[in-house]
């Protein structure tokens, strides 16, 4: 009976979160779901995966609808034995994106409760964490991998905490399965961003346990954690093998090429440059919207009201009102230093100064370990703006330079200064009045000071944005001009507003020192402002008008005429869509084979030969893609398929290899390359040229191409002589194999990026599977990983429960 009573709580916590998560996202109650931009480009990107999935009930692990050909492995495959992925099944039980909303609560309530926070402030704190605007924009905009990363962050620290807190087997159990929850939500840069903080905690309670003579209890902490790190990693092996595996092959690995399209010679070895790596850097004073949203002007969509200048000025354009009231409602206020903001990242101004106030007069010195990641997070956030550490980082600390958007380390400060902020909460109830007072003072002197100071500090700002230039030629000088005074507007009143938080905050804090209200009416209120302040602020960039039917968002592309026309054609063929920048659009992939698309980590080799020669509209590339269709736009705007007839189909025979020392070379013979009639190779380290000789190429030679799945192309090819066949299919080495009446035999790869194959005198049948062993390697791994979890979770219950027993 009292174990349940003990429960009660959790349960109520539980169900509350449920209940928000369904009510703030209330119209998938009606069936609805959010258009979110991201996820429009991935159903375009996997509909070839999907359609075969639902055709031969199988994984393909191959898809050609995008870049010529890639794996998979980041479009959402699905291997064999991975059981993680069903447990996270379980948790996100509720419609999305209320799924994710829920995880958020879920994994920080765990966090909280880990830090001995009392449940009814643990419920606040999750709530206020759930509703940090950046956790809520990225659901919009469709960041699911982003946010199902981050919202088990929280679980994997609690765990962590819990190992060095000596209570190693629930310690070990909840961060072995929390780890491998993170791993499987598939965003490797959130969890490492992620294991970057954890160092921070491991630092600090290293520095304890040596301080306290605990050697032994620090290295047993170590076991758990390499213990429970293995298994979680072993749970997930074929993605993280298979993702490890493509990423070589992807933007993300290193060029073999050492010049640029221009020329010149290359400072960087890989297609992440400093320049993209650092584009989305914060500003050092737009780190100041964390506590008051839009002194940065909000976002690049904002609806300014009828209050506004810019309305006022659009009436005295004469522009009726109801066209007026459009025309606001989605301008650029944004004049930060990032090109595009969906929204501020808005931790709360009522979290900032409760976390403050933590560091007043909490104990624990935990709290300068929370304190740390949110400083260095932040400092690593602003990018080039702050080129000391971020170049060393960049430069000197591994993995770092595999990613981009450097301002999304951010998530680490959005988990501390809640944490902070409840410790504070806590702790604020647990001391002796004169220091309640103390912290309480002064925690208001330090955030309201620096709201006074930004106050006057106003007149220091243009309030100029990057987008004013174009607005100006566009619109005139006095569009500009209302522009500016509305974001001057906006910086002033979110100002008032977060002093407005602030005061009712300390006044709440005040009136419990003086007993005028109880702790729990305190606690409630408090946390009812702090909740209420983000969730209003959150509602601004991610309403109910962004559900949509359920249809508009399975079926996000609509098949227009010139699609239709191309579709005529029941050959095998590519489309390369010429309008806009083809490798990052995907609307083609959603109904042809196309040779553009859109992905964080696009196949190198595609990438390149777009930069180095597609953009230089070089037809012989297009033609041995074999790109049958060009989707090109008229005079009038109209989207029209042109068709080239010179396209090389989908395999050739050669007259002659031409053999180049590297790939500059194999890049530069594709300039003014007779891709029909020779083939351009580098040969591979240790690798001697081909035996094979190639007369000239008989009248009669063919390859045609008898049966297509995206994992397994079948081709009949005849010869009277020997021959070498050109495959225009991109080669990828881990997973092809060639095989001619059944026999493997070894394919090359020729031309920077296509299948090439000696094919001896006579007919043929030639079989292209897609055999990833990868796959296979680690699905063993993940079988084996999960049965340990199991067999350990078992055990450590079964000692609990012995434990108790004796207790």
């Amino acid at each position: 009976m009292d174990k349940l009573k003990r429960f009660y709580p959790h349960a109520l916590a539980i169900l509350s979160f449920v209940l928000v998560s369904i009510i703030y996202f209330y119209p998938v109650l009606q069936g609805k779901k959010i258009l979110q931009s991201d996820i429009v480009q991935y159903t375009a990107m996997a509909k070839e995966q999907n359609d075969f999935r639902d055709t031969y009930q199988e994984e393909p692990y191959w898809t050609n609808s995008a870049f010529g050909g890639m794996p998979t492995y980041q479009l959402g495959a699905n291997y064999p034995h991975n059981y993680i992925k069903k447990v996270d099944g379980l948790l996100r039980f509720l419609p999305r994106p209320a799924d994710y909303m829920f995880l958020y609560f879920i994994g920080f309530y765990v966090l909280l409760l880990t830090l001995k926070i009392k449940p009814l402030k643990a419920v606040f704190g999750a709530l206020a964490f759930g509703f940090s605007t950046y956790l809520i924009v990225i659901l919009g905009v469709g960041h699911n991998a982003k946010a199902h990363a981050i919202a088990y962050m929280p679980m994997v620290v609690a765990g962590v905490l819990l190992v060095f807190q000596k209570r190693w087997i629930v310690g070990g159990l909840l961060t072995m399965v929390a780890a491998a929850l993170e791993l499987n939500a598939n965003h490797f840069q959130m969890t490492y961003y992620l294991l970057l903080f954890l160092l921070i905690l491991t630092a600090y309670y290293s520095y304890k346990a040596v301080q306290s003579k605990e050697l032994k209890s620090l290295v047993y902490s170590f076991g758990v954690f390499v213990v429970a790190g293995l298994l979680a990693v072993g749970a997930n092996a074929t993605n993280i093998l298979a993702t490890s595996e493509y990423a070589k092959e992807s933007t993300r690995g290193k060029s073999e090429l050492s010049k640029n399209p221009d020329g010149t010679k290359k400072t960087e070895g890989t297609s992440m440059t400093y320049d993209y790596i650092t584009e989305y850097s914060y500003g050092i004073a737009e780190s100041f919207n964390l506590i008051a949203p839009r002194i940065f002007g909000g976002s690049n969509s904002e609806d300014l009201g009828t209050d506004s200048e810019m309305y006022q000025f659009v009436v005295s354009q004469n522009v009726p009102e109801d066209q007026a009231k459009e025309i606001v409602k989605g301008l650029p206020t944004y004049w930060g230093d990032q090109p595009i903001v969906a929204a501020p990242a808005y931790i709360g101004v009522i979290v900032f100064f409760l976390a403050v106030l933590a560091l007043f007069i909490d104990n624990r010195k935990l709290k300068y370990a929370f304190l740390a990641g949110a400083i260095a997070s932040l400092l690593l956030s602003w990018g080039k703006n702050f080129p000391l550490l971020t170049d060393f980082f960049i430069n000197y600390v591994p993995l770092y330079n595999k990613f981009r958007a450097v301002s999304s380390i951010q998530v680490v400060l959005e988990i501390c200064m809640p944490a902070l902020a409840l410790m504070g909460l806590q702790s604020f109830f647990n001391t002796e009045e004169k220091q309640r007072w103390d912290g309480l003072w002064k925690s208001a002197a330090v955030t309201g000071g620096i709201l006074i100071v930004l106050l006057f500090a106003k007149s220091l700002f243009s309030f100029a944005g990057g987008s004013d230039a174009y607005l100006r030629e566009s619109y005139g000088p006095e569009f500009v001009e209302a522009l500016k005074a509305d974001r001057a507007s906006m910086y002033t009143s979110d100002i008032f507003r977060s002093i407005i938080f602030i005061a009712l905050t300390f006044g709440i804090l005040w009136l419990s020192i003086k007993k005028t209200i109880s702790q729990q009416a305190a606690t409630i209120l408090v946390g009812f402002f702090m909740v209420a302040d983000l969730f209003l602020i959150g509602k601004n960039y991610l309403a109910a008008d962004d559900f949509v039917s359920k249809q508009e968002v399975d079926e996000p592309f609509i098949e227009a005429p010139f699609d239709t026309a191309i579709l005529q054609d029941a050959s095998h063929y590519r489309v390369f869509e010429v309008s806009g920048n083809a490798l990052s659009d995907p609307r083609a992939s959603y109904f042809h084979k196309s040779i553009g698309g859109y992905h964080a980590a696009k196949p190198r080799r595609m990438q390149e030969l777009f930069d180095y020669q597609i953009v230089k509209n070089n037809q012989e590339v297009l033609n041995m893609l074999n790109v049958k269709y060009l989707i090109h736009r008229n005079e009038k705007g109209e989207q029209l398929p042109v068709q080239n007839t010179e396209a090389n189909g989908n395999a050739w025979f050669v007259n002659e290899i031409k053999v180049v020392p590297n790939a500059d070379a194999e890049m530069q013979a594709l300039s003014n390359l007779d891709t029909k009639n020779v083939a351009v190779r580098t040969l591979e380290p240790n690798e001697k040229p081909l035996a094979l000789a190639i007369p000239k190429k008989a009248a009669s030679a063919k390859i045609e191409l008898t049966s297509y799945k995206p994992n397994e192309l079948q081709y009949v090819a005849t010869n009277p002589n020997n021959g070498f066949a050109v495959f225009s299919e991109m080669y990828y080495k881990n997973g092809w194999n060639a095989y001619i009446d059944g026999k493997l035999t070894e394919h090359y790869r020729v031309d920077y990026a296509l299948r090439g194959l000696p094919i001896p005198a006579g007919k043929h049948t030639i079989v292209f599977k897609f055999e990833p062993q990868v796959v296979k390697t680690g699905s063993t791994i993940a079988l084996i990983s999960f049965v340990l979890m199991l067999v350990l979770i078992a055990g450590g219950m079964y000692w609990n429960r012995k434990t108790a027993v004796k207790e």
